[in-house]
Parts: structure tokens; C-alpha cells; sequence
């Protein structure tokens, strides 16, 4: 997707109809952050767009390139910035997408991408205002706008969704038979286009298995996301991984083994660039 030229013909636009960047911007976002998407420099929220094209009196596919499949450019788009903002847990910012986007048709009058405001509405809910009752209706009515028979991977991403809040609300036998249920169905599925969602449903097993005090079992599921993610060469959750195993060798008074794989989460952590657990991890090995 070419942003740059996106950037100009909103400029073109804009100043077809007499608007001025702060004109533009008033309600939807800074007059600076026009001016940088008119430029290039940044890439537009697909939120963002979609008010600019409202403004601007176009359809948001007019900012699509002719033949690239924009309607699903703009989707993958959508799709994309909530994963980054489910990642850095701002639910304020996947509220915001969600609550634009459902007043989009590109959304609300198609079942499979409204499932995925749907699976973010029920993630947003429970981690802003706690209700589990109404986080797992969502969940539920995203699953049903698609299921037949077999499960498909995204139901499964939101069936893990389930999982984590159960966790989160120590349902841990609950938790583990969903994540579990989750695991069995993602073998039957030929092909997986998120690599990471397995690694993902693994790390959650191995929480659980820890906090049930299943130690071992843990450390098994851990080992096992970390050969996936070598085999898959992605590095997302690869120094998480490594820390619970050294999480899990402390519990179990291993002292030499918790602190090599902690070294080693560490190391990841710092290649990438992470720094939220660095001190604590480090302050864990000193004590040692």
C-alpha cells in the first residue's frame, strides 16, 4: 500500500474543497498528524482514513491504488493496527478502532470482518470495565457469525481470547479446558496462516500450568512454543518463553537452570529492544 501517494490525494482533495489542515483535522485528529500523512511520513489509523474520507466526501477506497484490492487492503489494514494495539494492551486504542470502524460497511455489512470488531469489542470490554458476562457475549456473537463445522483460525483466536479471561478471573481449570479445546482444533486446521498463534496458545497453557502448580507440564508446552517459533524463525513471545521456564525451574528450587534460561530471556529482551522486564530480571539474577 502506497502511503505517500495516499498522503497527496488527500492534499488534492482538501484543497479542492477550500479546506485547510486544521479544518480537516478538527474532530479527528491533530492539524500536525494531517500534515505528516499529507506528506508521507506516517501511516494513517485505517480510523483515521476512513473519517478523513467522510469529510472529504469520497469513499475510503478513493485512497487506494486501482487494482490492489483496496477493500481488503483497507480491512488488513484495520485488522493489523488492532493486533499492535491488542499487543501493547491499549484497549483505549482498540475501542477507538472498533467504535469507528462498526459504522463502516465495509465492516458492518460483511459477517467476517465484523467478527473481528466483535472479538476486539469482547476484548476491550473485559479489560476496561471488567463485565466477563459481556466480554464473553461478544466473544460468542463473533463466533456464531461464522462457525459451521470445522473451526476456522480465527475462532480460535477467539476462543483463546475466552481462555485469557477465564484465566484472568483464576478459572484456571476453565481456562485450561478452553486453551485445550483451542490446541485440539488447531491440528485439524492444513495450514496456519498466524504462526504465532500457536506459540501464543502454548505460552497461555504453560500460565496456567504453572499457576495449577503443574510445573513440568509447563515447561514441556514452553519448550515446545520455542521450537515453533525457531522452526517459524519469530521471535514474538521467544523471551517471554524463555523467562517462564526459568519461572517455573525457581518454583521447583532449580536454581542453576532458572537463572541460564532467565540469561537468556534477557539477552532476547534486550535485542529486542524491550526493556519492560529487563530491571526486574535482572535484579532476579543478582539475588542469585
Amino acid at each position: 500500500m502506497d502511503f505517500s501517494a495516499i498522503g497527496g490525494k488527500i492534499k488534492e482533495l482538501r484543497k479542492l474543497l477550500g479546506l485547510s489542515q486544521k479544518e480537516l483535522a478538527a474532530g479527528i485528529c491533530t492539524q500536525a498528524q494531517i500534515s505528516k500523512i499529507e506528506k508521507g511520513d506516517v501511516y494513517p489509523y485505517a480510523s483515521t482514513l476512513y473519517l478523513i474520507s467522510q469529510r472529504l466526501g469520497v469513499d475510503v477506497n478513493y485512497f487506494f491504488d486501482i487494482g490492489t484490492t483496496p477493500r481488503l487492503d483497507y480491512v488488513k489494514e484495520v485488522s493489523r493496527q488492532l493486533v499492535i494495539a491488542r499487543r501493547k494492551l491499549d484497549y483505549e486504542e482498540v475501542k477507538q478502532i472498533v467504535k469507528t470502524e462498526e459504522k463502516n460497511p465495509l465492516f458492518s455489512q460483511n459477517r467476517r470482518n465484523l467478527q473481528i470488531l466483535l472479538w476486539h469489542k469482547g476484548i476491550y470490554v473485559y479489560h476496561m470495565t471488567n463485565n466477563v458476562k459481556k466480554a464473553l457475549s461478544h466473544f460468542e456473537e463473533a463466533i456464531n457469525l461464522t462457525h459451521d463445522k470445522i473451526w476456522t483460525e480465527r475462532e480460535l483466536e477467539i476462543i483463546i481470547s475466552k481462555g485469557i479471561v477465564f484465566f484472568e478471573e483464576g478459572q484456571l481449570e476453565t481456562a485450561l479446558e478452553v486453551y485445550e479445546f483451542a490446541h485440539e482444533q488447531l491440528q485439524y486446521l492444513p495450514h496456519i496462516q498466524d504462526g504465532s498463534i500457536k506459540s501464543r496458545l502454548f505460552y497461555n497453557i504453560a500460565r496456567v500450568l504453572t499457576r495449577l502448580g503443574r510445573f513440568n507440564r509447563s515447561i514441556t508446552y514452553c519448550k515446545e512454543a520455542i521450537d515453533w517459533c525457531i522452526e517459524k524463525e519469530d521471535l514474538f513471545l521467544l523471551a517471554e518463553l524463555h523467562y517462564h521456564i526459568g519461572y517455573n525451574y525457581e518454583l521447583l528450587k532449580e536454581i542453576n537452570r532458572a537463572k541460564s534460561y532467565m540469561e537468556k530471556s534477557l539477552i532476547i529482551f534486550e535485542l529486542q529492544m524491550d526493556d519492560k522486564y529487563t530491571s526486574f530480571i535482572k535484579s532476579k539474577i543478582a539475588k542469585w
